[in-house]
């Protein structure tokens, strides 16, 4: 459903969510690690998501990438889906058609319609901070 870099994106939020509890910075190379992806992709990632404004990174020895805690309610997954994938995700077709439409709809384009908006809904009423607690809690895992 999401893009790899989207998924990743999501995933390495999510790790540096995990660490805010303790306002600690985390390193590219420790992220890549925890969400099993290459160092220069991960560096890829962070930099959209440094960009949008959803993670801060911070040069030098004691540099890194963090979240400040009080943050963490307030950004939604949405927001990193739109900074790495921008809005594809709740406007393109389920079989790939590019000129799906209202007008021109898919064999599956209501159904797929109500499945979008639902997808939607919950990205955009998700913070990292609800996961980031269940993560911290032991209730959900990043690595399987």
């Amino acid at each position: 459903m999401f893009s790899k870099a989207c998924e990743y994106g999501i995933k390495a939020a999510l790790v540096i969510a995990a660490n805010a509890k303790d306002n600690s910075r985390i390193s590219l190379n420790d992220i890549s690690s925890q969400i099993n992806s290459p160092v220069a992709f991960t560096a890829k990632i962070l930099q959209k998501l440094t960009k949008s404004g959803i993670i801060k990174s911070l040069k030098g020895p004691t540099g890194g990438f963090e979240i400040e805690s009080n943050n963490l309610s307030r950004i939604m997954l949405s927001q990193i889906v739109t900074a790495i994938d921008g809005d594809s995700i709740y406007n393109g077709c389920a079989l790939g058609f590019s000129n799906c439409n209202e007008a021109k709809p898919c064999p599956v384009h209501n159904k797929f319609k109500a499945i979008r908006n639902s997808l939607k809904r919950m990205l955009e009423t998700t913070s990292l901070l609800d996961l980031s607690k269940d993560i911290n809690n032991g209730l959900t895992f990043l690595k399987q």
